[in-house]
């Protein structure tokens, strides 16, 4: 079956984009950062109150069949193992959607309970081999971050070099993923979004076309850092990612702004993971790109859909209504 990544990928390289050719990635590679809380906590009772511990891996496992089989995603981004197990179960052999594990774990999502790696500059690690991935999958997405100290930021772009060498070598596709400093040295908050679009430009100058990413995911950093991106290089297809759960209306509204923006992907994970009912959230998505619904009139829609299917949502119409990431309301 044709693939809807490869089909709208090729209408966006060819300048015809149109908001049906929008990317939409549901990122379940937690487990390669979190552990065992990757499918978040188990669900209230049927009384409505919490309970105890986290979901465990078939939950977690479930959820990715759930939104392959929607098939409002184009991508499910899941770890080598968890790939795996969905692949040899025949779950995209005839779907739309493309399978992608996550092809390195930089010591910056090393997130375990009680730890404080990710307070330290990111190191580059890899996990998964090439090799043995490639068996059921041909695309993966390798991550990276510049904190403008010098012997870490070298030490991951060597790494990265090394990867794409032995991604040639295997056949195996990739797209970037370039987080904001995780531990910044002497870069000033507002000087972050310049310093991660030129880190990005420097890095992407000297690869030709057939070492570049498929395309980019990034932190929302505001729409005149997204705009500078997107305008420098037309063929660069950019894409952002969803950071914190937040509210309903951030989810809508980072995809609204996004898009409107130029971007032309997003990637979101803890935003579908943590919601109440993550087939209702995503349903929207696609009328908020292409401008059908405004982000307040999704999250409506969305608790309406909620209170249809008797589900108790984690907060009221009216907070879950709120924007609560300080860059949206920019």
């Amino acid at each position: 079956m044709t693939k809807t990544l490869d089909r709208k990928l090729a209408s966006i390289q060819a300048g015809s984009y149109r908001p049906d050719d929008f990317i939409i990635t549901d990122a379940k590679d937690a487990d390669m950062g979190r552990g065992l809380g990757s499918a978040g906590p188990q669900r209230p009772g049927p009384d409505g109150r919490p309970r105890p511990g986290f979901r465990p891996r078939p939950d977690f496992l479930e959820d990715m069949v759930q939104t392959t089989r929607q098939a409002e995603i184009d991508i499910l981004l899941a770890s080598a193992s968890n790939g795996e197990v969905l692949a040899d179960q025949g779950l995209f052999q005839a779907s739309p959607v493309t399978l992608a594990v996550r092809a390195n774990d930089s010591t910056d999502v090393w997130l375990a309970r009680g730890s404080s790696y990710a307070r330290e500059p990111s190191r580059p690690f890899r996990s998964a081999s090439l090799e043995a991935v490639r068996r059921f999958c041909d695309l993966g997405l390798y991550s990276i971050t510049f904190n403008n100290e010098l012997g870490h930021d070298l030490a991951s772009a060597e790494a990265y070099a090394r990867f794409r060498e032995d991604a040639r070598g295997a056949g195996f596709r990739h797209f970037l993923e370039v987080f904001n400093p995780n531990a910044a040295v002497g870069i000033a908050p507002g000087a972050v979004p310049a310093f991660v679009n030129d880190c990005i430009h420097r890095l992407l100058a000297g690869l030709t076309r057939a070492e570049r990413p498929l395309f980019l995911k990034i932190a929302y950093n505001g729409s005149r850092a997204l705009e500078e991106l997107v305008a420098d290089d037309p063929g660069l297809v950019v894409g952002v990612m969803g950071g914190a759960a937040g509210t309903a209306r951030d989810c809508y509204e980072l995809l609204a702004q996004a898009a409107r923006h130029g971007a032309r992907a997003a990637l979101f994970g803890r935003k579908i993971q943590l919601s109440e009912s993550a087939l209702d959230l995503l349903a929207l998505m696609r009328p908020v790109v292409r401008g059908e619904l405004s982000p307040l009139e999704a999250v409506r829609a969305y608790h309406a859909a909620l209170e249809r299917k008797g589900l108790r949502p984690a907060r009221s119409l009216q907070a879950d209504s709120e924007i609560t990431e300080a860059v949206l309301r920019g």
